[in-house]
């Protein structure tokens, strides 16, 4: 201890004036010892600490300068320091350091002095601070307003941060801007994720300028730009100078006063940002982080650990992964605020853009452009600026070529956010080899994925000792690192999918690499055609609603698939496989028209094979029997009667089925007697389908019995001769689809149902049962079915007189047609209202109405019934129309020639009743009285065995028969009807035939 009692001359607490000094003061202390001299109870030996020691005893908690006649007090810190050196654990030495720190301005090294002392004490004798160091230590952590400190060099002052005035506007995120509000108020570190581009940094800053409520203290905000800084250990410095604390430090640390540094920056961040000395609480915005991500979570756990009073907000395209973070992923603009960003960007370029006023008359193209861009701002305000040069219909149809389209951004912005490229070239530089492998890889996927398809076609390098990666960690770190979204499905999985730029950028780089992209779009083939035909069976089954749902959720990798396979014959066998296993999935979803294009890609892929041996040959009937089904639907159904190659296609692909009991009882091969309406040839229809009946019920499976068994009903209700079989079919059904599940089966034999009845006039058995069907067809998604069976009700409401509920079940009929573009529907609903206008009167409406029904049956395949009704209501138009092509005679030869064309479509007595009904009101204005009793006759027999007429229809026809009566009297009239009771409708067209050969030649 002797050696602590004897300081070295001119450098003890005697002599703070610098060697040569006076001698010393008389006043003497000690730590905590009640003598002069005496050894304290830390083992210390007391010194005089000088005349000056008294000086800094009597500054108060904030002075900010010392006396007049003391020494400097960084000269005096470097003495005291000295001094603790010597005698670690005297507290009295390290009072007045502390002391002489604080008087220098340098409060964080006061504070860090005090700890220095802390740790001393407990390391050495395991003893806290005594009570004079503890109530310094509260004066330095005491909140006071911080007062300019004159330190010899600058004057050091409390700023309130570095947010630096934007020079653009700010558009929408809104929510977004409340969210991050209500995060930080929860959470002392919140993370904006989202892919380069999204709009992070502006979004931050621009949360970080609106965080105090009204009434509260502001926090002073700093952000730290963190994209320059390439160094992970470099990023405590970089924060550091961001607050411009690393000037200050370094100015005093090079003061020469004897002090040993403290340049460890994320200590004086500490110093900085930890203490209740503060006025006010502290965000710290940490921008750019994904580049050094391990650094920057480090850092933020460091300071939020420390420094109570402190929040971060951080900026990275994948989470920092803290304790306590709150991750608020930053999705792309909605459609309107992308479209203001757009308008906003462009009017600096052009002055009064306005996209609806363009003169290309395109105000779509800023949407196309803002979608196509995925809503990502740094994309827009790139595009926006090519409005210099472009127009924006020339931008959007440029977007296959972003990369080379979206550049030259700001001079003043880092290089990496001037090009599109550039953004999204940083994110794959920061990717390992196998995140890279795995994102060319998924570049493969069309509108999403789900974990299992990725498994199916992720596959990185295998080396010695090194594993496959796992396609979950990998797909984790992809999500993680903003290149991949994910979202729950419907379902609750999870599914994923890229960006339409990100995209666009992993198809360029997968391109690279013919190799893997070669696996990967083998891989993906596979898996689809995997998927599509285990789901084929189920979508006939009481099942089939999960599985119609998970096509529809890959319907674009399908369609991916499809492409693939269709593009050349090497894939023949797997195209021909997909086109098959989705036929019935676009049919039953109304993807008719897709099915029609996708099924004549399939089946002229290599040559037509002729040879049932060949493993091609049924995979092509199948292919062609298909394309026949759907071309039907879109209106090519005289295709075969017009075309002699194509005519003689069908009949050798009808033969071919017809001969096969096991091909002919599976779909689409179920469907061949169907051939018979393609080539014209349909008297022998229905003995075909008895014997594909028969065929079915000893070979097929339910649901296919089922199918062709619906036909015959349908085809029974359509056809003459009272529906001879219809119960006992309709009761098997009924059986049939309650074991098959299916819906759509239940949905047929309940319109089946509905028909038969409306054809025996038992309207609330058809309604109940139409209802059903309608119920069933929207269940299982069958967007063709509901708005025509809404029709039908329509029909219903208005041969029962509700007008009122048929114009409501018109209006919501047409509605569905549109949105699914349901041609033959809205047919049908224009029909009707044709109808109505017509026995209101309303001759006009009638003829547009009907225009637009004939035009609307043009686009698809109507059956022959319909086609023939129109005609009928035309004609009875045409009577009413003037002109050369109207009046009275028009009528005449019109309904006849639709009444022919309903014999030779061997229509049912509803069609060819109504028909006979028109015509008699017409040949009753020609005078031919006796005429119009026989058809009168003739159509009152046929309508035994069909729906009763309506009331405005029964009137017009009293009214015929009355002015009959009056015209020939009771007996003649009499003698003409019991005539006309046996007329067939061969002899009826005869009679009609007759007189219109009388009629003036027009």
């Amino acid at each position: 201890m002797a050696a602590e009692a004897a300081p070295t001359p001119g450098h003890g607490p005697n002599n703070v004036h610098g060697p040569g000094s006076g001698p010393p003061a008389n006043g003497t202390a000690t730590t905590h010892g009640p003598g002069p001299h005496g050894p304290g109870p830390h083992g210390a030996t007391t010194h005089d600490v000088g005349p000056h020691g008294a000086d800094l005893n009597a500054a108060g908690p904030h002075a900010t300068a010392p006396h007049a006649s003391a020494p400097r007090p960084a000269a005096l810190a470097a003495e005291l320091t000295e001094l603790i050196a010597a005698h670690p654990y005297d507290e009295r030495f390290r009072a007045q350091l502390i002391r002489a720190l604080r008087a220098d301005g340098r409060q964080a090294d006061a504070l860090a002095a005090y700890e220095d002392a802390r740790r001393a004490l407990a390391d050495g004798l395991g003893t806290d601070p005594g009570p004079e160091l503890a109530a310094l230590h509260r004066e330095l952590l005491a909140p006071a307003p911080p007062a300019p400190t004159e330190t010899g060099v600058f004057h050091v002052k409390h700023a309130r941060g570095n947010l630096r005035p934007r020079l653009t506007s700010f558009v929408g995120r809104e929510p977004e801007l409340r969210a991050i509000h209500d995060d930080l108020t929860r959470s002392r570190l919140v993370t904006l994720t989202g892919p380069g581009g999204s709009g992070k940094t502006r979004l931050a800053e621009e949360s970080a300028a609106c965080q105090a409520p009204a009434g509260t203290t502001p926090p002073d905000v700093w952000i730290a730009e963190l994209a320059p800084v390439e160094a992970p250990d470099a990023v405590p410095g970089a924060v550091l100078s961001a607050l411009g604390l690393r000037e200050t430090a370094l100015l005093r640390d090079n003061s020469l006063d004897g002090t040993l540094p403290r340049t460890d920056p994320v200590d004086l961040l500490v110093d900085r940002l930890g203490h209740g000395s503060r006025p006010a609480p502290v965000l710290l915005i940490l921008d750019n982080c994904e580049h050094v991500i391990d650094a920057a979570a480090a850092l933020a756990e460091t300071l939020l650990t420390r420094c109570p009073q402190l929040r971060i907000l951080a900026t990275s395209r994948e989470p920092l992964a803290v304790p306590g973070e709150s991750v608020r992923p930053v999705d792309p603009l909605p459609a309107d605020p992308a479209h203001r960003l757009f308008t906003e960007r462009a009017r600096a370029v052009r002055p009064g853009f306005d996209p609806d006023h363009e003169p290309a008359h395109d105000p779509d193209a800023v949407a196309e452009i803002c979608r196509r861009l995925d809503g990502l701002p740094l994309a827009i305000e790139l595009a926006a600026a090519r409005l210099r040069l472009l127009g924006p219909r020339q931008i959007a149809d440029r977007l296959d070529d972003r990369f080379r389209l979206l550049t030259g951004g700001s001079r003043t912005v880092l290089p990496r956010q001037q090009t599109l490229r550039a953004v999204v070239d940083w994110s794959w530089d920061l990717l390992d080899e196998d995140e890279r492998t795995a994102l060319r890889q998924v570049s493969v996927f069309a509108g999403g994925w789900d974990l299992t398809a990725a498994e199916a076609v992720i596959r990185t390098p295998v080396g010695a000792g090194r594993p496959a990666a796992d396609t979950a960690d990998l797909l984790g770190a992809l999500v993680d690192k903003s290149l991949v979204v994910a979202a729950p499905a419907v379902d609750g999985a999870m599914r994923y999918r890229l960006l339409e730029t990100i995209h666009e950028y992993a198809v360029e780089r997968c391109a690279e690499t013919p190799q893997v992209r070669a696996a990967a779009e083998s891989a993906h083939t596979a898996y689809f055609l995997g998927l599509v035909e285990e789901a084929e069976p189920r979508l006939r089954s009481g099942d089939q609603l999960p599985w119609i749902q998970r096509l529809e959720t890959d319907l674009d990798n399908i369609r991916a698939a499809l492409q693939r396979t269709t593009a050349s014959g090497l894939s023949e066998p797997e195209a021909a496989r997909l086109v098959l296993g989705m036929g019935w999935f676009w049919w039953l979803r109304n993807y008719r028209s897709e099915g029609l294009a996708w099924t004549q890609k399939a089946r002229t892929l290599g040559p037509e094979p002729t040879d049932e041996s060949d493993p091609r040959y049924w995979p092509r009937m199948n292919l062609h029997l298909l394309w026949f089904f759907f071309a039907a639907e879109s209106g090519q159904s005289e295709i075969a009667q017009a075309d002699a190659e194509t005519h003689e296609l069908v009949n050798r692909v009808a033969d071919a089925f017809a001969a096969s009991q096991s091909h002919s009882v599976r779909f689409p091969g179920l469907l061949w007697p169907m051939t018979s309406y393609l080539t014209g040839t349909t008297e022998d229809t229905r003995e075909k389908i008895d014997e594909a009946v028969d065929n079915a019920r000893e070979h097929g499976g339910a649901w296919e019995y089922g199918v062709i068994l619906m036909f015959r009903a349908h085809m029974l209700v359509d056809m003459p001769g009272g529906m001879p079989g219809i119960d006992d079919d309709l009761a098997e059904l009924r059986a049939l689809s309650r074991r098959v599940g299916d819906r759509w089966m239940r949905a047929q034999v309940a319109s089946a149902a509905a028909e038969a009845g409306m054809m025996r006039g038992r309207y609330d058995e058809a309604s109940t049962a139409y209802e059903e069907a309608l119920l069933l067809a929207r269940e299982v998604g069958a967007h063709a079915e509901a708005p025509f069976l809404l029709a039908r009700l329509a029909e219903l409401s208005y041969r029962t007189g509700d007008l009122a509920a048929a114009h409501q079940r018109l209006d919501s009929s047409e509605a569905e047609a549109e949105r699914h573009q349901a041609h033959d529907a809205t047919a049908y609903t224009h029909y009707l209202r044709a109808t109505m206008a017509f026995h209101r009167g309303d001759i006009a409406d009638a003829r547009r109405m009907l225009t637009v029904a004939q035009e609307q049956a043009g686009r698809g395949g109507p059956p022959s019934h319909f086609t023939v009704a129109m005609s009928g209501l035309s004609a009875r138009i045409t009577v009413h129309e003037p002109g050369p092509d109207g009046g009275i005679d028009a009528g005449a030869r019109g309904l006849t020639e639709a009444l022919v064309a309903a014999k030779e479509a061997q229509c049912a007595e509803i069609v060819t009743g109504h028909l006979a009904d028109g015509a008699v009101t017409v040949l009753s204005k020609l005078g031919h009285h006796a005429a119009v009793v026989r058809i009168l006759a003739a159509a009152d027999n046929w309508r035994h065995q069909s729906s009763p007429r309506t009331e405005g229809e029964q009137a017009e026809i009293d009214a015929v028969e009355r002015l009959c009566r009056e015209e020939l009297g009771a007996r003649r009239y009499e003698e003409e009807r019991a005539a006309g009771v046996a007329l067939t409708l061969g002899d009826v067209i005869d009679v009609l035939k007759d007189i219109v050969a009388d009629l003036p030649v027009p």
